[in-house]
């Protein structure tokens, strides 16, 4: 009876026993698809669990692609976890785009100082929304296009290692040229990315980790996830021997004179 009622109201009756007396309807759109569902069930999972093996101290945080959903995600989550003390950003199934430089950008941005509110004892740094403590980026071999790009540039900036597996390797920029008669199109090269030393990089090889972890089948069929475990056990070791806190909230200054 559901078959064709998909995005459009529909009304069911509800009821403790299969009878109308004290039946109640409720109203709903039925979903077209289940994959978002599919995908919002995983992300959580995979933020329960670093919780769970750091105690709560780790953030976690995935990056779909490089287009308007990966920064959709990204706000989502990065703003949130903040007070954590440490970030696995997970970009593995990237399916590229071209935004990487804008989390690039906030990644790497530096906290300059503090302030507090008159009433406040947590601080809000300068500039807004830094992330003070160590970073992780998972990859693995479905990441491509910006999704290349981004764990390469993660590593030059010195945001923390690569855990997992290399890359896809396929950053030469496209552009469509039109459709053709038999509902087919051409597709150009447009641009091709190269290192400081103008050296061509990534495009037919993809990114190599720092620390290579391949999920195997057996693993995944467990319900295990070795490389976000990785993650976590590396971010819990730098915790251990440098961990990166806020400084509490300095006394109020006295601005009277002793007579």
């Amino acid at each position: 009876m559901l078959r064709n009622k998909a995005d459009r109201p529909v009304q069911i009756t509800v009821n403790l026993q299969p009878t109308m007396d004290g039946a109640r309807t409720v109203a709903f759109n039925p979903v077209t698809s289940e994959e978002k569902l599919i995908y919002l069930d995983w992300v959580t999972k995979n933020r329960n669990r670093v919780t769970e093996l750091s105690g709560g101290r780790i953030g976690y945080l995935h990056v779909p692609d490089m287009g308007a959903p990966g920064i959709y995600e990204f706000i989502k989550y990065y703003y949130g976890q903040l007070s954590k003390e440490a970030l696995v950003v997970d970009e593995r199934a990237n399916g590229g785009g071209n935004v990487s430089r804008m989390l690039i950008e906030r990644l790497a941005r530096q906290w300059l100082g503090l302030n507090y509110g008159r009433t406040d004892t947590q601080a809000n740094t300068y500039p807004d929304g830094v992330f003070i403590g160590p970073k992780v980026a998972l990859l693995d071999e479905f990441a491509g296009s910006d999704g290349d790009i981004f764990p390469a540039m993660f590593r030059q900036a010195g945001l923390g290692p690569l855990i997992g597996q290399r890359s896809w390797g396929g950053v030469v920029g496209i552009s469509n040229r039109g459709p053709l008669i038999d509902g087919g199109s051409i597709s150009v090269p447009e641009s091709g990315f190269a290192s400081t030393q103008g050296e061509w990089i990534i495009e037919g090889h993809g990114v190599d980790p720092n620390i290579q972890v391949e999920n195997d089948p057996k693993s995944l069929i467990d319900g295990k996830d070795p490389q976000r475990e990785r993650a976590v056990a590396e971010l819990m070791k730098r915790l251990q021997t440098s961990p990166v806190k806020l400084p509490p909230k300095p006394a109020g200054p006295i601005k009277t004179e002793k007579k």
